[in-house]
């Protein structure tokens, strides 16, 4: 029952969500909850101001938990959490009624309201939100906000009670408008701003999980939302596309940029770049020759997956169109939309379009097209090529990495290089494979696609980037990582992963120093944690001038700071804090930190130049310094030798530990409901792992996506399996993975190393112990290990307790 899967979710929601004495609060559910906001292209960055604030003015409730400026800054998005919906005893979990949603609401809108009239004002000593209050009070604010966008969150499923059971349901909620007066260059101005009103229940929560973090498509309907239908001409009719050119009015863009936002732009959207370039001269032409603009200007692409259409007279109407994207004219939409709110007349402005509608394609193949279309439409401005899906070659030489490098301790990193990757792990190794799972990657071990970004670019000296994070910062990581253009192109090999798990280490490191809530240092954490890095950088890498640089690689062998460099990075973060505060020029301390000045200013003050010339700082880089040419040398020594790709094996060995009879039981569970090519893979999976074959990536690709739809459709199924995982094969794959990582770290001879554990398993009078020798020299050759050569390898590691 879907129902029954969503409450699944949230007790695992809610455990993720636990701070170290083990109890859930609001701003730890909500950072748990942003990530899926931001798959899902509601909000551009997972950067949060944390404001919380729940009172009752004159009996009107008023509550906030924080809030979002987005990157163009028109949108402020509040948001709300149901605190009644994370009470671990709470029982009405199941909602029906609009009405209770309304209730909490309303307490959004009555923050709105009073705000932005100024009712708000008085409240003193609340923290972050006072800067908030005043500027939505302001002229200043009452000009930049033309939306407000209140999320719901709330770990509650939304049902229907039709039937003898519960069936999901979608609630949406009527946009408001405010009508606000207000006064700019001296002139009264009357505006509105939209108040936009989105629930975030279980429901959205689980579609995001089992869609593997796919944006959520976005319908827009002409006709209902603007009351107009789009005449168009069909240019073409392919097997997987038909394409339609049509004109749409300027006015139309601007709704629908006021209404969507980013969302309308395709995942590798580019940020608005202001009215430079390009957007200057549309500016212009916008302003002097409005009806020439169809003629001077390229227009959009716009591609969907589906539409609603009508023929009238032989003409063709566009009504609406499913899983809008711009793919190509997203900042002639931007443009269009600014040029407008400053007051130019946009109303005799028209645009050219292309329209592709998809036709009977997957998601990927509807990626691909988009990827396409962008890459090869845009002219305006320079596009990077970037994948930034989880396919993108680069992610998975990480995710190879990460199968493959073990930690000096043994302990292995999680990279969850797909959306729900760890979750759908958990949910099919039942309560007790659940248990093992979360024991072998608790969750100080494991890092996402997106968080990557945020991890590696803080090793840089542009933290305000950092902080706005998102996206862009993620795009940026990718691109420095995969341009062909970068002088210095990076190998993704062992000595660039040791690295990135260092830098890693460090910044969860200087998160937990840093402290929550009452032992935090203050409440500028995602700002005061890669500033920091920063400075560190700055001084050591970043600085020519230096011969040396702070040695990360040290962190990766120690696994951690040592207690002389947290005492000394607190103390750096303690002044850094003091220096946001200072030299920001604005009250709403988070956001000002995004600006490359509040950068600029902190790292040239003199604060921050006499605490790195002191003497204790002198002691610290000295001691956790090494030279670069050292460092050189030693990664050039490291990169010598073969690495191991342990991860198709790995893969196999997982499918293999759920043992063939969990194969044969989904085929029979499943036998009606999947095609007879499902059941002839299902029973060669099964076949294989009874005979210790090896799988090919096509049959390990077929499992994932196969378990992925029964995610999906039939998540009863993994209910009905009570199938005890057999672990061995894994087991002895980490042991021959452990030990080889040891040879690599102590350049010891791979042969000669396993060669001795096949005597000592000989000496014990166990069976095949031939078999290490032989793992010896593939793994020397840079092969990994075959199945059977781990079977046989494990007749050994089975008499082994502490592995």
């Amino acid at each position: 029952m879907e129902i029954q899967e969503y409450l699944k979710y949230r007790v695992d929601l809610l455990n993720e969500s636990k701070d170290e004495d083990g109890f859930i609060n609001e701003s730890n559910f909500i950072n748990n909850i942003i990530p899926s906001m931001l798959d899902a292209k509601l909000i551009d960055t997972e950067d949060f101001t944390e404001t919380y604030y729940s009172t009752e003015i004159d009996g009107t409730p008023i509550k906030i938990n924080g809030y979002i400026i987005n990157d163009s800054g028109e949108r402020l998005q509040l948001f709300i959490l149901n605190e009644e919906s994370i009470s671990l005893d709470s029982k009405n979990l199941e909602i029906s009624l609009k009405e209770y949603y309304d209730g909490i609401f309303k307490k959004g809108t009555n923050f709105t309201n009073k705000a932005i009239k100024g009712h708000l004002n008085e409240i003193q000593d609340i923290g972050a939100i006072n800067a908030l209050i005043n500027q939505i009070s302001s002229s200043l604010g009452a000009d930049q906000f033309d939306v407000v966008e209140i999320f719901l969150i709330s770990a509650t499923a939304t049902v229907e009670n039709r039937g003898q059971v519960p069936q999901p349901k979608r609630l949406d909620f009527k946009d408001e408008n405010i009508k606000i007066k207000f006064t700019k260059n001296r002139e009264s101005i009357e505006k509105e701003i939209l108040v936009i009103k989105k629930l975030i229940d279980l429901n959205f929560l689980y579609s995001i999980l089992i869609s593997q973090g796919n944006r959520l498509p976005l319908k827009i309907d002409f006709e209902e939302q603007f009351n107009y239908k789009i005449e168009a001409i069909k240019a073409a009719d392919e097997v997987n596309f038909e394409s339609y050119l049509c004109v749409l009015p300027a006015t139309i863009l601007s709704k629908l940029y006021l209404k969507h936002s980013s969302r309308l732009l395709e995942k590798n959207v580019r940020s608005f770049l202001q009215f430079r370039g390009v957007n200057l001269g549309m500016r212009r032409t916008l302003t002097k020759d409005p009806e020439k603009f169809i003629a001077f200007n390229n227009g959009l692409t716009i591609t969907a997956s589906d539409k609603e259409i009508e023929e009238v007279g032989g003409k063709y109407f566009l009504k609406s169109l499913s899983d809008f994207q711009i793919v190509n004219g997203g900042q002639t939409t931007a443009s269009i939309y600014f040029s407008q709110k400053d007051g130019i007349d946009v109303s005799k402005v028209k645009v050219m379009a292309k329209i592709n509608v998809a036709k009977d394609v997957s998601e990927e193949d509807l990626n691909d097209l988009i990827s396409s279309i962008s890459e090869f439409s845009n002219s305006q401005s320079k596009v990077t090529t970037v994948d930034l899906r989880s396919r993108n070659p680069q992610l998975n030489k990480i995710k190879a990495l990460s199968e493959s490098i073990i930690t000096p301790s043994g302990r292995k990193w999680f990279f969850e290089k797909s959306k729900g990757e760890f979750n759908t792990k958990l949910r099919i190794a039942g309560q007790s494979g659940k248990n093992r799972i979360e024991k072998e990657y608790p969750k100080e071990y494991r890092f996402t696609k997106e968080q990557l970004g945020k991890y590696y670019s803080s090793w840089g000296d542009e933290p305000y980037k950092v902080k706005k994070g998102g996206e862009a910062i993620f795009r940026k990581f990718l691109e420095e990582i995969s341009s062909e253009e970068n002088e210095k192109k990076l190998n993704i090999d062992r000595n660039f992963y040791e690295l990135l798990i260092s830098r890693i280490i460090l910044f969860k490191s200087l998160e937990e120093i840093h402290g929550v809530r009452n032992n935090a240092i203050g409440q500028l954490r995602s700002a005061v944690v890669p500033y920091t890095m920063s400075i560190l950088f700055s001084k050591t890498q970043g600085d020519k001038k230096n011969p040396n640089t702070f040695d990360l690689a040290r962190l990766w062998s120690k696994e951690g700071l040592e207690d002389d460099m947290k005492v000394y990075l607190k103390d750096l973060m303690i002044l850094v804090n003091e220096l946001i505060k200072k030299y920001a020029k604005s009250d709403d301390l988070g956001e000002y930190s995004k600006k490359k000045e509040m950068w600029d200013d902190i790292y040239n003050s003199y604060e921050i130049k006499d605490f790195l010339n002191s003497e204790n700082s002198s002691k610290i880089f000295n001691k956790y310094s090494i030279s670069k040419k050292d460092l050189e040398k030693k990664l050039k020594a490291n990169s010598k030798n073969k690495e191991v790709n342990f991860k198709h094996i790995s893969d196999t060995i997982n499918i293999f530990c759920n043992t063939d009879l969990f194969y044969k039981k989904i085929n029979s569970i499943l036998w009606n409901q999947i095609s007879d090519n499902d059941k002839i893979r299902l029973s060669k999976l099964s076949a294989s792992i009874k005979q210790f074959e090896d799988l090919s990536e096509e049959l390990i690709r077929f499992e994932n996506n196969f378990i992925q739809k029964i995610r999906s459709n039939h998540p009863e199924v993994f209910d009905q399996l009570e199938i005890e995982n057999d672990n061995l094969l894994k087991n002895t794959l980490y042991y021959i993975i452990k030990k080889y990582n040891s040879c690599i770290e102590t350049n010891q001879d791979v042969v000669s190393f396993f060669e001795k554990i096949g005597f000592l398993a000989k000496s014990k009078g166990i069976k095949y112990e031939s078999i290490f020798g032989e793992i010896g020299k593939k793994l020397k050759s840079g092969e990994s290990p075959s199945v059977k050569q781990i079977y046989y390898a494990s007749y050994y590691v089975d008499t082994i307790k502490n592995i």
